[in-house]
């Protein structure tokens, strides 16, 4: 901790009025930081109750009843107690007091400094939020047609880019570290957008280049994938929807990644990019109405189910079908005989009427095990 700085205790305060989630007290205070290594002058940031939001002063509390009395007072800058005080404004709103201990010339012009910047900060992080909450209704369908392209406009935003939405669920509910590591990648692109609509997830808006392809996408979020592993330590899952051409149809592309991310839960749990444009079978079965999943899977198991089989027997059948119903190979890695082999399939022949060495009995039975598996996940949704 540098000399003189007080640790402004708790989580980070963010500005309330007007917009949500703006300035931290983290820039806050790295930007008085900066200027005091400069100046070599103390300076305080506090909010219009007197408490400090961030500080290099030592005994800050013993200005608050002045900072109170600056704030009722009409004056925009004033001495009190040593010090040089100074308001900050956002749309005439009060939003900052700056405190800047000395009383001569040469702390006058510092705070005037402050100000500006903080007010710049201001303007700045308004303007991110605009553009933040503008991306988020987008997501969420929240705008009319006429809305998107006339809040577009005076955002500066293009409307006729392509652009993909990637959704990054993370592990463990506001992972920051995921969050910053994210923005590291392409917050320096300006027209890229990182946001959240929910605690798990975080949303990339990302414009592809008209000779980019999916392959390219699947290499970004291959870069995604590593980053997090390494820099921010937290296992990630990456799902991402379809190109699309316009910014009203990039809602489309969200719905999209989403729905990857539930088929690759559901059914490829094993993979950690899931991309829209390939969901093989898991993506009709998601889009199937439970009361035929039951019908179909009475049809096939009639009282019985996937689960009533023991574990010996899913693993055959799970091997058998990773070894493309090949009995030398699957009895290999198996570490059985071939022929003990084809007494277990001999025998859940017999139980289901289905031979998974026959091609189409095992493709009853593979569709079979991923419907019992959306069924579960489905039923986990109603809890």
């Amino acid at each position: 901790m540098k000399k003189g700085r007080v640790s402004v205790t708790g989580k980070a305060k963010t500005i309330q009025k007007g917009a949500n989630d703006m300035i931290s007290n983290q820039i806050l205070q790295d930007t008085i930081d900066g200027i005091k290594a400069i100046s070599r002058v103390d300076l305080c940031v506090m909010d219009t109750e007197g408490k400090a939001l961030a500080t290099t002063v030592n005994n800050i509390d013993e200005y608050e009843s002045a900072v109170l009395s600056f704030v009722d007072s009409p004056a925009e800058s004033q001495v009190l107690q040593g010090c040089q005080f100074f308001k900050v404004f956002d749309d005439n709103q009060l939003e900052y007091i700056i405190l800047v201990k000395g009383e001569n010339d040469d702390v006058y012009m510092i705070g005037k400094m402050v100000a500006f910047q903080i007010q710049n900060l201001l303007v700045a992080y308004k303007e991110r939020f605009d553009k933040d909450n503008f991306i988020k209704n987008l997501l969420l369908d929240n705008l009319l047609l006429v809305d998107i392209y006339n809040r577009a406009k005076k955002l500066h935003i293009d409307t006729d880019v392509r652009r993909v939405v990637f959704i990054i669920e993370t592990k463990h509910e506001k992972d920051t570290n995921a969050l910053e590591t994210v923005r590291s990648l392409f917050s320096t692109k300006s027209k890229d957008f990182i946001t959240a609509v929910d605690e798990k997830n975080i949303i990339l808006v990302k414009e592809v280049k008209p000779n980019e392809t999916y392959d390219d996408l699947n290499k970004m979020a291959k870069v995604m994938l590593d980053m997090l592993n390494t820099e921010a330590m937290t296992q990630v899952h990456v799902a991402y929807g379809t190109i699309v051409n316009e910014i009203k149809e990039v809602s489309r592309s969200y719905k999209e990644a989403k729905m990857a991310l539930d088929v690759g839960r559901i059914f490829y749990n094993s993979r950690n990019i899931v991309a829209y444009n390939n969901l093989g079978i898991g993506r009709l079965i998601y889009q199937l109405p439970l009361p035929l999943c039951k019908m179909f899977i009475k049809e096939i198991f009639e009282n019985r189910s996937p689960d009533d089989f023991d574990e010996e027997t899913l693993t055959t059948i799970n091997k058998f079908f990773e070894n493309s119903l090949n009995v030398s190979e699957t009895s290999r890695q198996l570490y059985i005989h071939r022929n003990t082999l084809v007494y277990r399939l001999d025998k859940l022949q017999k139980s289901t009427n289905l031979d998974l060495r026959v091609f189409e009995d095992a493709i009853t039975f593979k569709i079979a095990l991923m419907v019992v598996k959306y069924m579960k996940y489905m039923e986990t949704l109603e809890y």
